[in-house]
């Protein structure tokens, strides 16, 4: 069942992450996305300022979606992925509390990721 788990979570990130990354990667390249957006929030304007910042991060989701769903550099992926939902998580705590729930969803997602492959990251806070 755990593996059953972790799958479904791993492809679930990956369709999430592929749909939103490429949403905001044709709205950085067209100025409009294939989902429509609510403008943003007069506090986050400063993201939309750093000319690089948007178009990396919606690269870094799509490319990380791509990894999830065919099962190939998982760890790669949810090593860039960590933290773009770390940031995610803190703008809808701190900024937007619209969207706490999909942040919260994003968390266990990725903890469900990481706990089925904690041998591969255990390593990392060894001495």
């Amino acid at each position: 069942m755990n593996s059953k788990v972790a799958t479904g979570s791993r492809l679930l990130l990956g369709l999430i992450f592929l749909i939103f990354g490429s949403n905001g990667l044709m709205m950085v390249i067209t100025g409009s996305g294939f989902i429509p957006m609510p403008p943003p929030n007069p506090m986050m304007a400063g993201f939309f300022t750093i000319a690089y910042l948007m178009p990396l991060v919606k690269t870094l989701q799509v490319i990380s979606a791509l990894f999830l769903l065919s099962n190939k550099f998982v760890n790669l992926a949810l090593v860039l992925l960590t933290p773009i939902v770390v940031n995610i998580l803190a703008i809808h705590i701190f900024i937007d509390l619209a969207g706490l729930p999909m942040a919260l969803f994003l968390v266990i997602l990725l903890a469900l990721q990481f706990k089925h492959r904690w041998n591969d990251f255990s390593a990392l806070i060894k001495k």
